[in-house]
């Protein structure tokens, strides 16, 4: 069994994922040798796998899709902003051998906003989608105090069960205003693949920032649709990815890694 310190992260599928490389980074500004590895989980075997994880001497781990309710049924406690969200994408394990759940999405999200220098307090904020992804960062875009936030997404009633927990607006895609919103976010399921939202390019006629969740390629058209609409800045999701990722390893190893240098040389290594 190797003695260096032993994280992962959980996903299906997993091959793609940037995770090691961005962990290796922080560790090496900290000064320490770690390990990190993807781990394929199978549908419904999540929590075999964890478990085999953490008995195997893994010291924490990060969840991606589609397995962030699943760990939040799994852990034995929950952070405030995991019950918050409704899911776990960062597994700590605890001195008394219990494994605690957090989400660092959110946190991730509104610092790279705020890193770009685009402010969200008295702003008007629209989320496009009404998944987990928008649950998940909802309470902290809300802490920022932004003016209006708007979760629209194609089905109207998916919307409207988050705004009625939210306590902030639905609305159908369809139904957007013209030129209204100074930040637009985008979280719906079809990023991932690429796809662009169903919604009029005049959307972006007033915005400040078009941000997409995903990074690389399957950002690039939504940047385009946004830009074409009027949006005068747009941004991928590397920085949410980066973000999320460095408060997961301050919460495993009382370190904070410097995000804008990790940042920087994903980008200059193509996300390498």
């Amino acid at each position: 069994m190797s003695l260096k310190p032993r994280y992962a992260v959980f996903g299906n599928p997993i091959a793609h994922s940037k995770s090691p490389q961005i962990h290796l980074r922080f560790a090496r500004q900290e000064g320490v040798f770690i390990e990190y590895e993807r781990i394929l989980a199978e549908p419904e075997q999540f929590a075999a796998a964890a478990a085999r994880f953490f008995a195997e001497g893994g010291l924490g781990a990060n969840v991606t899709v589609p397995f962030k309710t699943d760990a939040y049924d799994w852990v034995n406690e929950h952070s405030e902003r995991a019950r918050t969200a409704g899911a776990v994408n960062t597994l700590i394990l605890l001195s008394d051998g219990r494994v605690r759940g957090d989400n660092t999405d959110g946190i991730g999200l509104v610092n790279d906003i705020l890193r770009q220098g685009a402010a969200i307090k008295a702003k008007k904020v629209l989320l496009l989608g009404a998944g987990g992804a928008v649950r998940g960062v909802l309470q902290p875009l809300l802490a920022q105090m932004p003016a209006e936030l708007v979760v629209a997404n194609r089905t109207l009633s998916k919307a409207a069960a988050l705004a009625d927990a939210f306590g902030v607006q639905a609305c159908a895609l369809a139904d957007l205003p013209h030129a209204h919103f100074d930040i637009v976010i985008n979280g719906t399921s079809g990023g991932l693949g690429g796809e662009v939202p169903a919604i009029n390019a005049a959307v972006f006629g007033a915005c400040e920032l078009a941000y997409d969740m995903v990074y690389g390629e399957a950002a690039a058209a939504f940047a385009a649709f946004a830009r074409a609409g009027g949006a005068r800045t747009v941004s991928d999701g590397l920085g949410m990815l980066v973000g999320q990722a460095a408060a997961s390893y301050q919460l495993w190893r009382g370190f904070a890694p410097d995000i804008a240098a990790v940042i920087h040389d994903m980008r200059e290594a193509h996300y390498a």
